[in-house]
């Protein structure tokens, strides 16, 4: 099986660069940060301080987290029998899910299904410690990241589409804090593993991203797309 591993700060566009890599050469697509968002949400949901360790651990047995793929092969996530994918998009939940993933017991109960998948399948997997700590020995690491302005404003635009009603400075401000809680956690903070390639997309259109990840997929794994571009 091939592992791709994508890793990279909020908002650097590695869900989406991770799904279209994964549509052009028919691999199977992981996005970790869904995952801790979900259980982010059922925090949320339940008036738990997400930064209270012993109330969030003390939930995990509660919780019954599946992944589904719908027929565009979406990545679609399942909290006890119901569809979250929306609910888990928004800013909110975007802190619950830094907070929790800060918390080495959940990260631990979250380690083995993500190798799991990366067992089953060829997989793009994409996360903040995925080629440090998840995928090791992943055939691919890159390091996907751009400016905090790029990325909030992309964000911006993404959550405006939605119809939130958001303004640029709280989006740029809610990523600069979840930068500095994601690299200083002690729990896997987030950092470029020594063997990744480092990819800055703050210039690059979506197509030329995905084209290089593309290339680097081509020249590491030598497999071919299974669909043009």
């Amino acid at each position: 099986m091939i592992s791709i591993a994508l890793d990279g700060p909020s908002g650097a566009g590695k869900s989406t660069v991770a799904k279209k890599c994964a549509e052009r050469f028919g691999f199977r697509y992981v996005d970790t940060g869904a995952i801790y968002r979900t259980i982010g949400l059922a925090a949320f949901n339940r008036g738990i301080d997400t930064k209270n360790s012993a109330a969030v651990v003390s939930m995990l047995p509660e919780l019954d987290i599946d992944l589904s793929y719908n027929e565009s092969g979406e990545q679609r996530m399942i909290l006890n029998g119901s569809d979250v994918s929306e609910e888990i998009r928004s800013p909110e939940i975007s802190m619950c899910a830094s907070n929790v993933s800060a918390i080495a017991a959940v990260r631990d109960y979250l380690t083995d299904m993500q190798r799991n998948m990366a067992k089953k399948y060829d997989v793009i997997m994409d996360g903040r410690d995925i080629g440090t700590v998840i995928l090791p020995n992943a055939d691919v690491k890159v390091f996907l990241t751009a400016s905090a302005d790029a990325r909030a404003a992309r964000r911006y635009k993404e959550l405006i589409k939605k119809g939130r009603e958001i303004s640029f400075n709280e989006v740029l401000s809610d990523m600069k804090l979840r930068d500095e809680q994601d690299t200083k956690r002690a729990a896997a903070p987030l950092k470029a593993a020594e063997d990744a390639v480092y990819l800055d997309t703050s210039d690059m259109s979506f197509d030329e991203s995905v084209d290089a990840v593309a290339k680097l997929i081509i020249e590491k794994t030598g497999r071919v797309p299974v669909m043009e571009r």
